[in-house]
């Protein structure tokens, strides 16, 4: 049964009050599962399908919850219960879950933690959560150099269990510095008697600790890690980050960026309560409204020629759309290529150059068929012309704003995921209204 018809039958059981039919769906899906449907429902209805969960289940649902709806349930829970879930959360997820709480909880909860999920959740706390500390895990599992491979087999069998995501053992050194990794698969067709030293791979880096999480994210593309060691300043290892942890970065970049595009903050989620959704959004209406009463202010400039030539005010948004897109496809590369390390203020003046040759071609053919279509439509081959030559000029205005706007922004300290769009409308929209109605008045006289 797919996610759909499996949220179907759960809403059904639930409008029905059949809360042993809703028992029982919720037993036959997987953690995944289970928080697709709770990210699917109003708060009331997710309220009463958590309390159906054991502490197990709880503990592998909670950690793939999308941010507001994981804070909307840990707010509700007592230090009792997060200690209850502690064993079951992975250290960073545990980690989430107590930067999230007031002060006083947080410190009742450490206390009612075991020593063992107190040290490793304190390994972890000092880091900002964007941070290759902040994701990692504190469960690397590290040998010496001189360790004979035969040592390092019995050590494992004794520990019975590996840490999901293992792919690599972690050598260091007497001082707990990183020197290499020792991949499984060497490991097990290794000379039992060679040294860990003979067969550990030097060549793996190892991630600091302070690194930016996106960066993390960038480095496990280019080289296609399972997991990486995480080193401190003095070169210690500290945990590691497996592909997991990195996978839940990119989901919440990708997220974050979608978001922005709409002005919406990161934990706006589908359900998010009506007046909280409503006040976040206003905002952005609000800066919506005045750059188009700069737009409509540019236009009023020209209403004697719009009143004389009454196909102006029927052409204008096309002039203004175009802009808007051309404009939007630029802006949307230079974000892409910002977030990847490939756009910087080193080569942004190539950038620009290669757009101001596409946004010259594109002018060119669309400004030419519409300038045929106009002329035709309005028997008025001198509006067409005139339409033309707006079209074209807005256009390379905006390869140029769509290119430069997300630096300059940046410079200003503001997302330019979240402001740029904003921007670049009112840019396309005021220079295509004064352009277009500015040629026509010219034209016309």
């Amino acid at each position: 049964m797919d996610s759909a018809a499996q949220l179907a039958e759960i809403v059904r059981a639930v409008t029905n009050e059949a809360w042993d039919d809703v028992r029982a769906h919720i037993d036959g899906i997987d953690d995944a599962a289970v928080a697709n449907v709770l990210e699917a429902t109003p708060p009331r209805v997710r309220g009463e399908l958590w309390l159906l969960l054991d502490v197990r289940r709880a503990a592998g649902v909670l950690h793939r919850l999308n941010e507001a709806a994981r804070a909307e349930f840990v707010e509700t829970m007592d230090a009792g219960q997060l200690a209850a879930l502690a064993d079951e959360l992975d250290t960073d997820d545990l980690a989430f879950v107590l930067r999230r709480l007031p002060d006083a909880m947080t410190e009742a909860l450490m206390e009612a933690m075991s020593a063992a999920d107190r040290a490793r959740v304190e390994a972890v706390l000092p880091y900002p959560e964007d941070t290759a500390g902040g994701i990692m895990n504190t469960d690397a599992v590290a040998v010496r150099p001189w360790h004979s491979i035969e040592l390092v087999l019995r050590y494992l069998r004794r520990r019975q269990t590996l840490p999901d995501g293992t792919d690599n053992l972690f050598v260091v050194n007497a001082e707990g510095g990183y020197v290499g990794a020792l991949p499984l698969a060497r490991l097990l067709t290794a000379d039992p008697s060679s040294a860990a030293r003979d067969v550990m791979d030097t060549q793996v880096e190892a991630v600091p600790v302070s690194m930016g999480d996106a960066l993390v994210a960038r480095r496990f593309a280019e080289q296609d890690w399972v997991s990486a060691p995480v080193i401190d300043d003095a070169g210690a290892l500290v945990g590691r980050i497996t592909v997991d942890d990195v996978v839940d970065v990119i989901i919440e970049d990708a997220d974050e960026a979608l978001l922005a595009q709409a002005g919406l903050e990161t934990d706006e989620e589908t359900f998010t309560p009506v007046l909280i959704s409503a006040r976040r959004r206003a905002v952005w209406l609000g800066v919506n409204l005045i750059t188009a009463f700069l737009a409509a202010a540019v236009i009023n400039l020209f209403e004697e020629t719009i009143a004389e030539v009454i196909a102006l005010a029927v052409l204008m948004p096309i002039v203004a759309s175009m802009g808007g897109i051309a404009g939007t496809q630029t802006l949307t590369l230079v974000i892409r290529g910002m977030a990847l390390g490939q756009i910087a203020s080193a080569n942004l003046g190539w950038f620009l150059n290669r757009e101001l040759l596409v946004a010259a071609l594109n002018g060119l053919l669309w400004a030419t068929l519409v300038a045929l279509g106009a002329a035709v439509a309005f028997q008025d081959a001198l509006l067409g012309c005139v339409i033309a030559a707006a079209m074209a000029i807005n256009i390379l205005v905006a390869a140029v704003s769509g290119s430069l706007l997300p630096s300059l922004l940046s410079a200003l300290g503001i997302d330019p995921a979240i402001a740029g769009g904003v921007v670049l409308t009112t840019v396309t929209d005021v220079a295509g209204f004064f352009t277009f109605l500015g040629l026509a008045t010219l034209a016309y006289g």
